[in-house]
């Protein structure tokens, strides 16, 4: 099974590249961009040596279908999906903060409250909560973004009086944020799945807010299973999930949290495949739809090279 995990693309009016720790985006004379998702992974702010194959398709895939389902709640950046792995759409400028909502108690949020936390990103948390119990109403916990090392927790009042977002666009991004997170609570209830929380990025083009970057993918949402939610909160069991957080926990049980001293454990072809099947696992459940294993996985950075590159002479006629 192959991986792309490195890309050295050289575009029609390309002007730079940005590799990111997932994704490559390429810059199209200063206009568009080509978003790359590649086979890397990521966890605990560091990309672990081994990609995973299909990864990058999965996730282009699912944003792609939610981009276009959520395209009447807000403008996004999307264009079109020239290959399984690229997304090509608008140039913004992105605000330097990631729109985090949480519907359920559990991953960092956890971490944090067992540790005796009342009080996230300036978001009041009432006691006696349990681990993976539903808050009364989903609360927003901004992170800024950082382009080197780990986000940090920040609040609604310190992005505004820190003016790194304008408190008209932040009114316009977080009444998007609860918009966007009730439309795919709607859709994964129907697929039998609770959206548990996820992350927006947003961005300016010409004065005008666009959602940007990848929504609801499993890199950036925690899935449960909704049969059985009940019965486990219940008992306290752990609860059945399609999202990252088990390669977080294999490799905290590996001693691994990219702390100082800490060595990343082996990543093995076989445990490489069984990423990536549970990623296919959350496409299809959250999709409906099969996915598809036959796309040339011969050569991938040749198949994007043509794909993308017939996309972007085709545009230029229009």
């Amino acid at each position: 099974m192959k991986a792309l995990t490195t890309t050295n693309f050289n575009f029609n009016k390309q002007r730079n590249v940005y590799h990111g720790k997932v994704r490559d985006v390429y810059d199209i004379n200063n206009d568009l961009i080509v978003m790359v998702a590649t086979d890397r992974i990521s966890a605990f702010d560091v990309v672990l040596p081994k990609g995973i194959p299909f990864k990058g398709q999965v996730l282009n895939q699912i944003a792609a279908k939610f981009l276009d389902q959520t395209a009447d709640i807000c403008p996004n950046w999307k264009l079109a999906t020239p290959d399984p792995m690229v997304t090509v759409g608008l140039k913004c400028e992105g605000f330097k903060v990631e729109m985090i909502i949480r519907s359920i108690l559990t991953g960092s949020a956890w971490r944090a409250y067992k540790e005796g936390c009342r009080e996230l990103c300036g978001v009041k948390l009432p006691d006696g909560m349990h681990e993976n119990e539903r808050f009364p109403e989903p609360i927003i916990t901004p992170t800024t973004k950082a382009d080197e090392g780990h986000d940090m927790n920040i609040s609604k009042e310190e992005i505004i009086s820190q003016n790194i977002v304008s408190a008209e666009d932040y009114a316009i991004i977080e009444d998007w944020t609860r918009k966007l997170f009730a439309r795919g609570q709607e859709i994964a209830s129907r697929q039998g799945l609770i959206l548990v929380d996820t992350k927006y990025e947003f961005g300016k083009r010409d004065g005008k807010c666009y959602l940007i970057d990848e929504i609801h993918t499993p890199d950036s949402s925690r899935y449960f299973y909704a049969e059985g939610y009940e019965e486990r909160l219940a008992k306290g069991e752990p609860q059945r999930q399609l999202s990252k957080e088990f390669v977080r926990q294999w490799l905290i049980e590996h001693n691994f949290m990219n702390e100082p001293g800490q060595t990343m454990p082996e990543i093995t072809d076989e445990y490489a495949e069984s990423v990536s099947n549970r990623y296919i696992e959350l496409y299809e459940h959250i999709t409906g739809e099969s996915f598809d294993r036959t796309i040339e996985q011969g050569d991938i950075a040749a198949r994007i090279e043509q794909n993308v590159n017939r996309y972007l002479a085709e545009r230029t006629k229009e």
